[in-house]
Formats: structure tokens, sequence, C-alpha cells
């Protein structure tokens, strides 16, 4: 009878745990399924957001801002949540420039990266939080500077579908390799030996040369065209519009 009890309890136990595990993964699933569908409809092939479009039609960006704050991580791979946090990232500016359009710029929105606070896997985090301490000091990886929306024209541009896990690797590096071959992100001029780098390189250079021996280094990974180490590197100003 112990035996049998024991058995049954063990039994119970696995497939309780089982269960859960299902359902988290479940849960992150249908939230990825759904951006993904939203970035695909509303993201053009450039990176452009339609948030007039999403402003007239908020109601799928409003369910997946508000399953941001219940979705658990706690049975999630490293890759998952990789992918999780970036997709959160993404779908919250939307959100927020969603619901604050017609806006020039984010930082015409009071404290939109540094102190307004949203709800994310339980957590309460800003933007600027999410992005260093969930993403950059947690799998440093400085790829991710090119999967975030910042929903501005110097940005790197969106990606019209949402992070997999699976796909996670090859995503990252098509999302960086496109913007380190785009000319009006790494603008280089031969005659005069310069390169002009987006200011992510000048806020993040920590990030870049934290596996490489110079910025430059790393940018060149990526580049079909080498900038050579001799040119001369300089920082454009960032547009926020």
């Amino acid at each position: 009878m112990n035996y049998i009890l024991k058995y049954c309890g063990l039994f119970c136990f696995m497939m309780v745990s089982f269960f859960a595990f299902s359902t988290y993964a479940a849960d992150v699933h249908s939230f990825t399924s759904a951006a993904d569908k939203l970035l695909k409809e509303r993201v053009d092939s450039q990176g452009r957001v339609d948030y007039k479009g999403i402003k007239n039609d908020h109601e799928l960006v409003i369910q997946l801002y508000k399953q941001l704050g219940s979705l658990s991580l706690e049975k999630t791979s490293g890759a998952e949540k990789k992918a999780f946090y970036i997709n959160a990232y993404n779908i919250i500016v939307i959100h927020e420039i969603a619901k604050a359009f017609p806006v020039s710029s984010p930082m015409d929105i009071d404290g939109f990266f540094d102190k307004k606070r949203h709800r994310v896997a339980g957590e309460t985090l800003t933007l600027n939080g999410l992005e260093k301490e969930k993403l950059i000091n947690t799998f440093q990886d400085p790829r991710v500077h090119f999967a975030l929306a910042c929903a501005a024209v110097s940005c790197p541009p969106l990606a019209n579908e949402a992070y997999q896990a699976n796909q996670l690797e090859q995503q990252l590096n098509a999302r960086t390799k496109k913007s380190l071959n785009d000319d009006q992100f790494i603008r280089v001029n031969s005659s005069q030996k310069q390169a002009e780098l987006s200011k992510i390189f000048d806020w993040y250079e920590a990030d870049f040369t934290k596996k490489s021996e110079s910025v430059i280094a790393f940018i060149n990974q990526y580049r079909d065209q080498k900038i050579p180490t001799d040119y001369k590197v300089s920082y454009y100003e960032y547009d926020w519009k």
C-alpha cells in the first residue's frame, strides 16, 4: 500500500510539474504569436510602424501590454527569456507611442525610457531597466541593441516579426547585419578616411568592446565592406523624431 501511495504521489507530482511547464510555455508562446501577428500587420519592411493604424485599432496591443505583467518565466530557457524580453520591450514602446499618438518624439513623453514603469513578467521595470538589467547585463550580447525599437528616426529599423527562441541567433545576426551595412546608419567617407557612427556606439561602447578590440572591430564582424582601422571615427547626432 505504501509503495502504491508513493508511486501515485510521484506520478501526481510529475503530472502537475508537466502541466505547469506546459502552461508557462503556452503562455509565452501565445504572447509571442500575438506579438508576431501585430508586427507583421503594422510594421513595414523598412521598419516603419503604422502608429495611426494601431491607435485606431488599439485592442491587440493593449491586450499584449496587459499580458506582459502576468506571464511567468519560471520554467523558460535562457533563449526563451531573451526573446521574450526583446519582444516585451518592443511591444511596450509601440503601446506607449500609440497611446500618445500623434506625438513627435518619444522624448516628448516625460520619462519615456527612465521613469515610466511597466509590469513585465511579475516585475515593475522602466524601459531602461528592461534593456540593461534583463537583456544587456544578463546576456552580455550587444546585438540586442539592433533588435530594440526606440521609436525614433535614428533607431535601428524594427523587425516586422517577433523574436523566437528557436530562431534567435539567426534573427539577431540578421538585424545586426542589416543595421551595420546600412549607409545611413554607418556613414563611411572613403575619400576623407572617415566613419561616422550612430551615437549608440558612443553610449554603449563598453558593450561593444567587451569581446572586441574596438567598436570598429565589432562592426567589421558584420559588414560586407570592412572599415579600415586607420579611419577617423566620429558620432553623428541622434535624431529622436
